[in-house]
Order: C-alpha cells, then sequence, then structure tokens
C-alpha cells in the first residue's frame, strides 16, 4: 500500500502566485524520485478551532493561508531511499538555492510528517 508524507504550510497569502510557481518547479522532482502523486492545496475553509487548529499548529499569522501539502509514494521503503538521494541532490541543485530560489513561506513552522494509509476507499482523480 502506499505511503503518505504530509505537509502543514503557512503561506503568506500575498505569495499564493509565488507558492504555485515554486511547487511547479519543484514538485515535478519528487516525481523523478518515485514519487506517485504531489498535491499542493491552498487553504480554502480552514476554520479556527477553540482549543486547537491548523492554525495554531504552524502558527500561521493574519496574512497568511494555511496549506495541506502531500506526497503520495509506492512505499515506505521507496520513500526512505528517495528522499534520501532527494537530500544529497538538494545540497547542489539551484532549484534548491534559496539565494536564486527562495522558498515563498517560512519553513521554520511548516510541519510534516510520513503516514501510512489504514483505510483506502473510492479512486484517486
Amino acid at each position: 500500500m502506499s505511503y503518505i508524507e504530509g505537509f502543514l504550510i503557512p503561506v503568506p497569502t500575498a505569495n499564493k502566485d509565488r507558492f504555485i510557481a515554486y511547487a511547479r518547479e519543484i514538485d515535478p522532482i519528487f516525481l523523478e524520485y518515485g514519487a506517485k502523486r504531489v498535491w499542493e492545496c491552498w487553504g480554502d475553509e480552514v476554520q479556527h478551532g477553540k482549543q486547537t487548529d491548523f492554525f495554531r499548529a504552524v502558527e500561521a499569522k493574519d496574512d497568511e493561508t494555511v496549506c495541506f501539502s502531500w506526497i503520495e509514494w509506492p512505499d515506505k521503503a521507496t520513500r526512505d531511499a528517495q528522499m534520501a538521494a532527494l537530500m544529497d541532490l538538494m545540497e547542489n541543485d539551484p532549484r534548491f538555492d534559496q539565494e536564486q530560489n527562495p522558498v515563498p513561506f517560512d519553513g521554520k513552522r511548516m510541519i510534516f510528517g510520513g503516514f501510512q494509509p489504514v483505510v483506502a476507499l473510492g479512486e484517486w482523480p
């Protein structure tokens, strides 16, 4: 079964177009390294909670939108091997150079994790 790596990212709302452009440049690299799908989702109906919520999870500011993204890998072993290779690539590839191609969000507040699906129903688009 697939392995999912999920991300919550606080993105300045004014950087929406930059975020999309950055994703269009960087996300295909994950596909080249074996990912099955990459999804970038812009927060549309994200509610503020009473105890906790997506905004608090990433310390989002009033002028930021919380984005939810994920990468679907064929399995955990593929993800582990390919992410190690990608870390090496990031050291040398100009697409990851922060001076030439700065990330359009505060990566220190991005949270992420790997998830093993336990129930999967329906079809993916």
